[in-house]
């Protein structure tokens, strides 16, 4: 039953911005318009820009879509409106493009900086807790955007923030433990940077006797691709493991994290032995059988670890590298036992 009515919501509060639009479509493509373009484009251009936003914000309003999903529909405002008025007729949409949208752009952007801001002070308030900009930037993103570019999103600001703004040396707590420092990873990393960069060089050469257009396209796509591997390497200096209020942090830069309660582990054994990797056994490294492992995590009932971009997976036991491999079995089994 409340399936049913959270579809018909749904259906109403989306159903009625995209009819406007497509009727604004209709009219543009009617006798009409062809007999009074410069009147009704001014209508079909305020309809689009300002009418839709507001009246989905109307049906927003009282429901738990952020109000930032209103910006979407300005934006398919704009482009809808590009491409279905004639250029002479979009005078109006220049100006509104010149001035009113980078406003708006604006003003989302202090909107997420000043809830992460929020986030930020929140962590340092609970002094139980660690402060982690990736999952505070997450948790914001999820209160102010639509879920579906949520991900995408936190992945790429984490990116720039990880490889281009925190260079600050991270220091480790009692409970916090590394796994970048003996594991081979960062080495393996930095050559396929240095990799990339040649070879990008030599097929930029080779590209641009045959096509200049598709040599800066491959270019370009080599150096976000080192720009995105630079911000992973970063970001496992500045996400270490830890354990807190019961619980389990395991990070592997941004590529991967899972949280696992202590109470659900059954046993954790120190291990470098070859395991076959399945639907039940897999790796925190994204780099699977590539990079070795020194401790595996058995436990009671299936956990689920999070990817790049948000992708799940299942898992009960967990291999992977924690550079003081004692230490960590031995907080842990501690930990356990002030539980029992």
């Amino acid at each position: 039953m409340n399936k049913t009515i959270n579809i018909q919501k749904n259906l109403i509060i989306f159903g009625i911005p995209l009819l406007i639009l497509i009727l604004m479509f209709l009219i543009t493509k009617s006798s009409l318009f062809q007999m009074n373009p410069d009147y009704l484009a001014i209508g079909i251009t305020f309809d689009l820009l300002l009418t839709v936003p507001f009246i989905y914000f109307l049906l927003i309003r009282k429901t738990n879509i952020p109000k930032t999903t209103v910006v979407p529909f300005i934006i398919l405002g704009v482009v809808l409106c590009s491409i279905i008025l004639p250029s002479e007729n979009q005078q109006y949409l220049n100006l509104f493009k010149t001035w009113i949208l980078p406003i708006i752009e604006l003003s989302v952007l202090s909107y997420v900086i000043y809830n992460v801001r929020k986030g930020i002070k929140s962590y340092k308030q609970k002094k139980d807790l660690s402060f982690d900009f990736f999952t505070t930037l997450k948790n914001t993103c999820y209160e102010i955007l639509p879920k579906n570019v949520v991900i995408p999103v936190v992945t790429e600001t984490a990116v720039f923030y990880y490889g281009f703004i925190y260079w600050k040396k991270r220091e480790l707590k009692e409970n916090e433990f590394s796994y970048h420092k003996d594991s081979g990873t960062i080495t393996l990393l930095i050559a396929i940077i240095f990799i990339i960069a040649i070879e990008t060089v030599v097929l930029h050469i080779l590209l641009t006797k045959w096509s200049s257009l598709a040599a800066w396209i491959l270019t370009f796509l080599s150096i976000y691709s080192g720009i995105q591997i630079f911000g992973f390497v970063k970001s496992m200096f500045k996400r270490p493991i830890s354990i807190e209020n019961n619980k389990l942090f395991l990070r592997y830069g941004i590529m991967n994290e899972t949280t696992i309660e202590l109470k659900k582990i059954d046993n954790i054994e120190i291990s470098s032995k070859d395991i076959e990797l399945n639907k039940e056994t897999r790796k925190l490294s994204f780099l699977g059988d590539l990079e070795s492992h020194n401790i595996i995590i058995h436990l009671k009932e299936e956990n689920e670890l999070i990817g790049l971009y948000g992708i799940k997976r299942g898992y009960k036991n967990l291999a992977l590298y924690v550079d003081n491999k004692v230490e960590f079995k031995n907080r842990i089994n501690n930990a356990l036992q002030h539980r029992v």
